[in-house]
């Protein structure tokens, strides 16, 4: 009897897994049609008007193939946007996570005032990177009245051109970036942290192991998740700024820190050439396609290996 009224409400448990299915699948379709009419549709436009010379104002376009491009591969402006921004993003994204897990490893032991300190870590996260890109303009001015070369002039060291040289005015804004991140990833990395059991370290210190190897054999492998989450958002981040570097230093000197972002702005919305904009965020999603993709493949060659 049992056997029969198990086979008895087989079909019933099959029908209702098949149904609960397709409720879960049918759950999927606002998803999908957003992400049609949100990307995929935007995307196929902007690639048909970088074939054209389409200006934005009016709606004729004539079509020009890859003349487009042909021009981007020749702009030394348009160039640099796209060098730097790739710059910005794998510098800030490095830079970020190696001194954000130690940083994180501190906050998160026991010691008088640690809400406080880690409210000071994370209080650069919440202005807009546009007030800091002001705030570090008056900074890392490159003249005399500059604070920091009012600093070294005080102790006889000449002024420094912070912004004013290529290669400091790159370090200076990645520098700002990576000091406005470091602290919110750090209390990301703490709330991980706190996830870890104690226990493991207890049995660590029981086998002597030291501080390092605990670090690198438990630490570091069970933060794998948290890392994969910190390093997406610091690569999205790094990739469409464009508000830290434009009041910093405002894409300057030349066009060292000029990015993809204000090249597309400027082109596109100032100049009126939306074709020659939208070629640029073509080639610029391209770019970021293969940069994402070569991300994902690392994090899970590292999770592969320590999860």
């Amino acid at each position: 009897m049992q056997q029969r009224a198990t086979a008895g409400h087989r079909p019933a448990r099959i029908y209702g897994g098949w149904k609960q299915t397709a409720v879960n699948k049918a759950f999927l379709v606002p998803v999908i049609v957003l992400f049609l009419f949100l990307f995929v549709v935007p995307l196929g436009q902007s690639f048909y008007w970088s074939l054209t010379d389409f200006t934005g104002y009016s709606p004729e376009a004539n079509f020009v193939g890859l003349q487009n491009y042909a021009t981007i591969a020749g702009d030394p402006s348009m160039l640099a946007g796209l060098g730097f921004t790739l710059l910005f993003g794998v510098a800030t994204t490095a830079l970020v996570t190696v001194l954000a897990i130690p940083l994180a490893v501190q906050l998160n032991k026991a010691f008088a005032g640690r809400n406080f300190v880690r409210s000071l870590w994370f209080f650069p996260a919440i202005p807009s990177m546009a007030i800091l890109g002001l705030v570090w303009r008056y900074i890392l001015s490159p003249l005399e009245s500059g604070v920091l070369n009012s600093v070294l002039a005080s102790v006889g060291i000449a002024p420094v051109g912070w912004l004013s040289v290529d290669v400091l005015a790159k370090i200076s804004v990645i520098a700002v970036g990576v000091w406005a991140a470091t602290g919110w990833h750090a209390v990301l990395y703490t709330a991980y942290l706190q996830s870890i059991p104690q226990e493991l370290y207890e049995v660590a210190k029981v086998d002597g192991a030291s501080a390092r190897q605990q670090f690198f054999s438990i630490t570091l492998p069970l933060l794998t998740p948290a890392m994969v989450v910190s390093s997406f958002l610091l690569m999205t981040g790094g990739l469409k700024v464009f508000d830290l570097p434009y009041t910093l230093t405002n894409g300057g000197p030349g066009f060292a820190t000029y990015t993809i972002t204000q090249s597309i702005i400027v082109t596109g919305v100032g100049q009126g050439r939306y074709g020659l904009a939208s070629a640029l965020a073509v080639i610029f999603t391209l770019a970021v396609a293969a940069l994402s993709f070569a991300q994902l493949w690392i994090t899970r060659l590292i999770e592969k290996r320590y999860v």
